[in-house]
């Protein structure tokens, strides 16, 4: 049978396996040892497609299972067929035709098309595995403890290696979305989890190519899932699309990277995200939680004083001895978190969850705050969201176009009066120019592209200048506090102050420009 699988899977540090282990214990429980083969092509065709194709060994019975990308990042399409009893020396091989007639079946022939090599073992996992069901109202979640190792062949020593596996996967069999997203916000809650996107599938082509970091994951265009979306629709495919950059940086940074890029994308993904509340939550009123924005803010703020303040203080000590000015020696910050700390607050994460729900379908969230722990039956808080459909799209797209006015003519007032604005303005002036470029590229697809790039073409040297002057301002303000200690520092106080009427002149310019821009809005 052909299904899709609504699922969450967590990670947990080491020191919380035996705390997981013993909550997951409470009720009753069965215990597995699952010890799977995973296969591909030589030339990785099915880790290209996001796609994973294994046999396992569970208990007495062999089960192949072809897996891929769902929709949005809850879901995942999955397919199993039962092989039958286990024998003694078995080294069995996949029958991808085992899959046909199944939607992920399909994409699995289309994948191997694309090859020419045959199948072959990559890695192998050997897994005990803990699960229990909990009732939820008209269903049952599934949770799965699993803890064992992954084994691989490196490619290019030939060694093999292992890594250690511990996580936690909440799965809905049947019943209601909300019960489930808001039984996996008190898991998190109560035990300090946080969201993974890597599979072990993934896990296992990291293992074998020996690869420790991967790029970080930039924004991509936001797809409509119709020609005619309602208010509700446009909001959650925003946030599927700001979730596909976030989920998988914050993953990485998580299990430990102080990857600046990452780290940066990650803010970027954040910062997204809240314009596409405040901007589209109107457009499906009651959707959004206001209470989801704090944990989203505080991780912003705490995650740009972990990394941008250095990284300006370092360009602007940069520029300063290009100029032949002095080399000072600036001060590190004190940080009292970390980048994983800030990523696995249980606040953010628990907000994750509820907006993964929302692209799921799952509406509105309010974090359920239950008294006691490891119960087995999930609360019934009513159906929230349910029946929040938001406007029709011909309203909604009303309500865009003139958001994306009153923000057009807001920049282009700017450009006039920008020499004259105080910093506090002026800092407002960049903020409103990054919601009107988010808003216009989360549904550029209901304009049409190509009105838009123009449109965008025109913002990004606006963009730019006040970015560039920011950076000025924020270096002028830290030369300052250096003087005291330093006078060398007034070297620089000079010569930034210098530059501010240029900068100013720059800003107002490219804002200017913005009168001549096409408004595709109005078409």
């Amino acid at each position: 049978m052909s299904d899709k699988e609504i699922e969450f899977k967590f990670c947990l540090s080491p020191q919380q396996a035996s705390t997981v282990e013993a909550a997951v214990r409470r009720g009753s429980v069965e215990r597995q040892r699952l010890q799977a083969r995973y296969f591909d092509t030589a030339d990785n065709v099915l880790a290209r497609h996001r796609m994973a194709l294994r046999l396992r060994k569970e208990g007495a019975n062999w089960v192949q299972t072809v897996k891929a990308a769902g929709q949005d990042s809850l879901q995942r399409l999955e397919h199993n067929v039962d092989l039958g009893p286990a024998r003694a020396g078995d080294r069995l091989q996949p029958d991808p035709a085992l899959h046909a007639g199944t939607v992920v079946g399909e994409l699995l022939q289309q994948a191997l098309a694309a090859s020419d090599a045959p199948l072959a073992p990559t890695y192998e996992t050997d897994v005990w595995r803990l699960t229990r069901m909990l009732r939820v109202p008209g269903g049952w979640v599934e949770l799965a403890f699993d803890k064992g190792r992954l084994r691989a062949e490196r490619v290019d020593t030939g060694k093999r290696v292992t890594a250690p596996i511990v996580e936690l996967e909440l799965e809905l069999v049947r019943g209601a979305l909300p019960s489930f997203v808001q039984l996996a916000q008190r898991w998190v809650q109560r035990h300090g989890l946080w969201l993974s996107t890597v599979s072990k599938a993934e896990q296992g082509e990291r293992l074998r190519a020996g690869v420790t970091h991967v790029p970080a994951v930039k924004a991509g265009p936001t797809r409509m899932r119709s020609a005619t979306p309602s208010g509700r629709e446009i909001l959650q495919c925003a946030v599927a699309s700001c979730l596909e950059q976030i989920l998988p940086n914050a993953s990485e940074i998580a299990a430990g990277s102080e990857d600046a890029e990452q780290i940066h994308q990650l803010r970027i993904g954040l910062r997204r995200l809240r314009t596409a509340l405040r901007e589209l939550g109107p457009l499906a009123p009651g959707l959004v939680d206001p209470e989801w924005l704090p944990p989203l803010v505080q991780a912003f703020r705490a995650l740009g004083e972990l990394r941008d303040v250095e990284d300006v203080l370092a360009s602007a000590q940069a520029q300063l001895l290009a100029a032949g000015g002095p080399e000072l020696t600036l001060a590190q910050q004190a940080h009292t978190q970390n980048a994983a700390a800030i990523v696995r607050a249980s606040a953010l994460q628990s907000v994750l969850v509820a907006l993964m729900g929302l692209v799921a379908g799952a509406g509105e969230s309010n974090v359920a705050q239950q008294q006691g722990d490891g119960a087995d039956v999930a609360p019934d808080d009513g159906a929230w969201g349910s029946g929040v459909d938001g406007l029709p799209h011909v309203e909604a797209l009303a309500q865009l176009k003139a958001r994306i006015g009153k923000l057009h003519a807001a920049l282009v007032r700017a450009g006039k009066r920008y020499r004259v604005l105080s910093a506090e303005q002026r800092h407002a002036v960049r903020k409103r120019l990054k919601r009107q470029r988010y808003l216009i590229e989360f549904t550029a697809e209901m304009f049409g592209r190509k009105p838009v790039a123009r449109y965008l073409q025109l913002l990004r040297p606006a963009q730019d200048a006040l970015g560039e002057y920011n950076d000025e301002v924020v270096a002028l303000a830290t030369w300052r506090t250096l003087v005291e200690a330093d006078p060398r520092a007034w070297f620089g106080v000079g010569w930034f102050t210098a530059r501010e009427p240029a900068h100013v002149q720059a800003c107002r310019s490219a804002l200017r420009q913005l009168r001549t821009a096409p408004r595709f809005w109005e078409d």
